[in-house]
């Protein structure tokens, strides 16, 4: 089991190399035709691609720290560091969100100029379908290993498909003089940005401060009452450590049992437990004699 959680981290670390390949040439290639072109708002795009390197980074260190085994530190091991990759690409996302917004609300009183090129057009348009493309790649992979991490990059990457859509209506908005176009266009790519932002932090710290799905650990309860020997379940408790789930479970047991039989029992749950879900990594049992006081 451990090794198949560690070859999944591994694999999603492809999905941060993508996106930091992705992010390098197109910002790149953003700047340059932004200037050439004079296209303020192609140029904006890949000073944000470039902020996204930072993010993709992030995520990739995230995913090799939590392939680091159990020490005298962390004896659960190093999971949360993903999610910590997570929140993190979230800071920085909502950073660029504002500063887009900021930029495009100041652009929207003071809309003119020369119409750029449309080279920068179709620069924007193959860049919006590249990064489709590894929006496509990125959650795919996420959805296969369940990595919180690997989704934070995936969600980054649709957003700016979306900034460089958002783009290349504000530049062909300006050939047919309508300069307010392309800051109106950046104001709601801000948003999207930052809402996207906003929902990456609020699943990585639920997380982090070991909240958890009411309705799994609901499911878990009915895996445990569903094992032979089990009369009842005292109290079930889940907490999160990156894609992995660790299950807490007190449960009653029939008093008369012996203590190899009750030690079986829970074995059982803790063998049911990890059979149900992927999820499941790692479980504690105990037990309490059932009487009818416990009815």
């Amino acid at each position: 089991m451990d090794q198949q959680r560690y070859e999944d981290l591994k694999l999603g670390e492809r999905g941060a190399i993508v996106s930091i390949i992705a992010y390098i040439i197109l910002s790149g290639l953003k700047l340059l035709i932004g200037v050439v072109a004079g296209s303020e708002a192609l140029r904006a795009d890949g000073l944000n691609n470039a902020t996204d390197i930072v993010a993709s980074i992030a995520v990739l260190i995230g995913l090799r720290l939590a392939q680091k085994p159990a020490d005298s530190d962390h004896p659960y091991g190093h999971w949360k560091s993903e999610t910590i990759a997570s929140l993190i690409a979230s800071f920085i996302m909502m950073a660029v969100g504002l500063q887009v917004l900021y930029e495009a609300v100041t652009k929207m009183t003071h809309a003119g100029g020369e119409a750029p090129d449309l080279i920068a057009a179709w620069t924007g348009i193959v860049c919006a379908a590249v990064m489709f493309a590894v929006y496509r790649y990125n959650k795919r992979l996420a959805t296969r290993i369940k990595s919180q991490a690997v989704m934070a990059a995936a969600k980054d990457n649709l957003s700016d498909a979306i900034v460089s859509i958002g783009t290349v209506v504000g530049i062909i908005g300006s050939q047919f003089r309508l300069p307010w176009l392309d800051p109106l266009a950046a104001i709601a790519v801000g948003i999207v940005i930052c809402r996207t932002a906003w929902e990456i932090f609020r699943e990585a710290s639920h997380h982090l401060s070991d909240g958890f799905n009411e309705e799994t650990i609901e499911s878990f309860k009915q895996v445990v009452l569903d094992v032979d020997g089990v009369e009842g379940v005292k109290n079930i408790r889940a907490r999160s450590y990156g894609s992995n789930a660790v299950v807490d479970v007190i449960l009653f047991i029939d008093a008369d049992l012996g203590f190899q039989q009750a030690h079986d029992v829970a074995t059982k749950v803790e063998e049911a437990l990890k059979s149900s879900s992927d999820e499941v990594y790692e479980v504690h049992v105990h037990y309490e004699p059932y009487d009818v006081a416990n009815q």
